[in-house]
């Protein structure tokens, strides 16, 4: 594992008194998460923010359809648009996952693109089956030290104020400089195939109980409806009607553990016509029922945890 940052994500996770066996917690530096488990956790269903992962202890392997990859503490994890993906979670009371999850400042972004992306080599094709909008990436001496002083200046409210958006903005610019760097410039490029797909992707995350058609979101896009469908796979791994199931689904989930609403009200509320329809689909992704999930969270006279995401 990378020296110097189990040790600072240990002492954070115990500075935060967090002493249940799996969680998250917002830091001092917005946009800046510590997650830790101590359990192994089977293959889940969930959706990946776009940021930068980077974990010290543990691993977990990703499934996207039938890809199958990992990523540990000698890889961290960029995430350029959101993601609907499965994850495995390898950890255990003497090995636990402590990681660290960085979302993209898109104003940080486009100010560094300015700068640096006229000078990056090619976009370099992606491993077989990995979409563009994600890719584990060795982690460097230089990723590597900017991370340490983040989680430094994490320990101190004061150098979190002063320092953090400046450590922010070096590890987005390492970023740029690894070989994911040209996808994540794309984004920004607003005519580039990959920018209006993200736009897209905005779409969907903002108004997934609508009435949404591949013809609408591509119109939007200004692509024609097979292009759409091809670029948007090429980014997400999905098609558009699937990752918009996905998406559904999962806020579907997190109301149902969240406010404990029954599974033909959770159904309307994101967009599902028939209550049946989405009792079938809700336990064929996650494998229980929502009355399980409904059952679960009364169980405990509250919301249920929140799992140790990403």
């Amino acid at each position: 594992m990378p020296p110097g940052l189990q040790q600072p994500l240990a002492r954070l996770r115990a500075a935060h008194q967090a002493r249940a066996r799996s969680g998250t917690f917002d830091t001092e530096i917005p946009g800046v998460r510590v997650f830790w488990t101590d359990t192994s956790a089977a293959r889940t269903p969930m959706i990946y923010e776009p940021g930068i992962v980077i974990i010290a202890g543990g691993h977990k392997t990703v499934y996207l359809g039938r890809t199958r990859f990992g990523y540990d503490p000698n890889h961290y994890l960029i995430v350029s648009v959101p993601l609907p993906l499965e994850c495995e979670t390898h950890a255990s009371p003497s090995d636990p996952l402590l990681g660290l999850f960085i979302a993209i400042d898109w104003t940080l972004l486009h100010e560094l693109v300015a700068l640096v992306c006229g000078g990056l080599a090619p976009q370099r094709p992606q491993a077989a089956g990995l979409p563009r909008g994600l890719a584990p990436v060795a982690l460097d001496a230089e990723m590597i030290a900017t991370t340490g002083r983040l989680l430094h200046a994490l320990d101190s409210p004061l150098e979190s104020q002063v320092l953090g958006r400046a450590l922010v903005r070096e590890l987005h610019y390492r970023a740029l400089l690894g070989p994911h760097g040209p996808a994540l410039c794309a984004l920004t490029q607003h005519q580039d195939a990959d920018a209006r797909i993200a736009r897209a992707l905005a779409r969907i995350h903002r108004d997934y109980a609508k009435a949404l058609s591949v013809e609408s979101l591509a119109a939007e896009a200004h692509m024609g409806a097979s292009t759409f469908h091809r670029a948007f796979k090429q980014i997400t791994g999905e098609t558009p009607l699937r990752y918009l199931k996905r998406i559904r689904l999962d806020r579907a989930r997190a109301l149902i553990a969240a406010q404990g609403v029954r599974a033909s009200v959770a159904a309307t509320r994101v967009g599902y016509q028939s209550a049946s329809q989405f009792s079938r689909e809700f336990k064929r992704h996650f494998r229980v029922s929502p009355a399980e999930v409904r059952h679960a969270t009364a169980s405990v006279a509250g919301p249920v945890p929140d799992d140790s995401r990403p």
